[in-house]
């Protein structure tokens, strides 16, 4: 029974393989040959001056093991492109348009390499690069052709590159936050016993880095600690083993096909811990009770940097009117989050289209020269891109789902890590 119960979760989903057309950028080659000087604007590789067209570059997984995520993230900057190509959007200069040139990788390293090689001299920059394993390879490659890839990762180390830019607190963050408000709910650091879930890749060494250094702030023991991995169906030996140690606040750092199937296996043995889920471990369709009973929640939180639906910003009223004129976009937290990250992509496409050089190089200096975007009002914080390693934030806040809502409940307002400011301290008087 428990095996049909896990099974259907991960069909509702949308976790099996599916195929979908990759787009293309018909032209383009021709006419990004060599960097020369159009109308006075200067091009290299993606950009169809005399079309005025960019292609720009998304590698996703709309067939593996995060595709309850990667597909309305892909979502996101279709809508995106659509709100350009309509005209009138001001996110551009009248005339110019974007076109996707979109692979599926399936969250597979190996596939994402390949995709990259296939696409790589047609694009100016990748609007996507999907998942944390699936862009640290491509790091050497980025450097070489001089393209900027905006992950859809918030790992520490996107930071530590300039061409892989991210928009948000980092995992590391997201995890030592988490542990400051398992210590506040919980009435006390004594009266908290943690536990982490954690994938084996560097997502995973971001949580279980942020929450093991937060917990020693605190004097918090780490009760257990464990592994899963992309694609995992049976997750029995691990919630045994976390009921076994008695762990009270267990941190998420998974993705919806794990975490999904890890409630519900919790839920199957009556055991139930506050869970504190990490940014990718939800995904909106968790809403719909026909994916997973509303009850298996009851106990879960949300630790994320990032803006929700229908959050209070001043950009979401606008931003809602324009997905309602699109009624085959999914209504998610990602294809939110994916536009907000495009506006961002076009804010700086739009500079280095005035400055007349949209070249990569001349695109990787617009992009330096945001000091304080708000996203069109859609980010939690402005993002700052002018300093390297970036820092785009640290705040982190605590949600709770409200079920039948189908929306979010704040618990705990934005703060950076009560650890961050102890080794900032600890620091200062290192250095006395």
């Amino acid at each position: 029974m428990r095996r049909l119960v896990l099974g259907l979760m991960a069909a509702a989903l949308g976790l099996t393989a599916c195929k979908k057309e990759e787009s293309a950028a018909p032209g383009a080659e021709g006419s990004q040959s060599q960097s020369r000087p159009v109308s006075d604007i200067k091009t290299d590789k993606g950009v169809d001056v005399e079309k005025k067209v960019v292609y720009v570059g998304a590698l996703n997984d709309e067939s593996g093991p995060g595709a309850a995520i990667g597909k309305p993230f892909a979502a996101g900057k279709r809508l995106l492109a659509r709100q350009v190509n309509a005209g009138n959007s001001g996110l551009l200069p009248e005339g110019w348009k974007l076109e996707l040139v979109e692979k599926d990788h399936a969250y597979n390293p190996q596939n994402a390499v390949q995709a990259y090689s296939d696409i790589h001299d047609r694009v100016l920059f990748l609007g996507t690069s999907f998942g944390t394993p699936n862009t640290l390879p491509l790091r050497d490659k980025l450097a070489a052709d001089g393209m900027v890839a905006f992950p859809a990762s918030q790992s520490s180390e996107m930071a530590r590159n300039q061409y892989t830019p991210p928009i948000g607190a980092s995992y590391k963050m997201e995890a030592m936050r988490a542990m400051d408000w398992a210590v506040e709910h919980a009435g006390g650091a004594a009266k908290v016993k943690a536990a982490i879930v954690y994938q084996g890749d560097d997502y995973g060494k971001d949580g279980i880095d942020g929450w093991t250094e937060a917990a020693k702030h605190h004097g918090v023991t780490v009760v257990s600690q464990q592994t899963v991995a992309p694609g995992q169906k049976d997750f029995a030996a691990v919630v045994t083993a976390l009921q076994q140690s008695g762990a009270n606040y267990v941190l998420l750092t998974v993705l919806p096909s794990a975490s999904g199937p890890i409630l519900g296996t919790a839920a199957q043995l009556k055991y139930l811990p506050t869970w504190v889920g990490q940014t990718p471990a939800w995904v909106d369709r968790f809403f719909d009770p026909k994916v997973i009973p509303a009850a298996v929640f009851t106990n879960f939180y949300w630790a994320t940097g990032l803006t929700y639906w229908g959050d209070d910003v001043p950009g979401m009223k606008d931003f809602i009117a324009l997905h309602g004129q699109h009624a085959d976009m999914p209504k998610d937290f990602y294809t939110l989050s994916s536009y907000v990250q495009g506006l961002v992509q076009v804010e700086a496409l739009k500079k280095a289209i005035e400055a007349k050089d949209v070249t990569r190089a001349g695109y990787l200096k617009a992009l330096k020269g945001i000091t304080g975007t708000t996203a069109r009002g859609m980010a939690a914080e402005p993002v700052d891109l002018s300093r390297f390693p970036y820092e785009t934030s640290v705040s982190v806040r605590v949600l709770k789902p409200v079920m039948d809502q189908g929306g979010w409940r704040v618990v705990a307002g934005y703060a950076k890590p009560k650890a961050l400011d102890a080794s900032a301290a600890k620091a200062s008087d290192d250095s006395k």
